[in-house]
């Protein structure tokens, strides 16, 4: 899979969800929304990736892994309070974020190894 049509899944689950997250709140947190401002910023930088500039694919996989460390505390959390609700949202956030690095990572390894041949 392209890198940059997981970058737009991911952004896109991560906006949706982050929206879902703070709308379906009893008490909602203004913090629900950095994963919507980082998916934006992940979806903008998606054009980049395309066009396989090297720049933006390393900030997009640093992003993603920024991202998905700071998604671990919102899970302990959630799993702290019984929040079942928070635990899947949060969850589908986090899972996102670690399988789209995963294959970033697997991206790049993948092509390292094609330059050499």
């Amino acid at each position: 899979m392209k890198p940059y049509r997981i970058n737009i899944a991911n952004s896109s689950i991560l906006i949706v969800v982050g929206l879902l997250g703070y709308f379906m709140s009893n008490k909602p947190s203004p913090t629900a929304f950095i994963p919507v401002v980082a998916g934006i910023i992940l979806l903008a930088m998606s054009s980049g990736l395309k066009k396989e500039n090297k720049a933006i694919a390393h900030v997009v996989v640093l992003l993603t892994l920024l991202l998905f460390i700071s998604l671990i505390m919102p899970l302990k959390g959630a799993m702290k309070r019984e929040d079942t609700g928070g635990i899947i949202r949060v969850g589908l956030m986090v899972l996102s974020s670690a399988v789209a690095f995963a294959l970033y990572i697997k991206n790049f390894v993948d092509a390292r190894k094609a330059r050499q041949q």
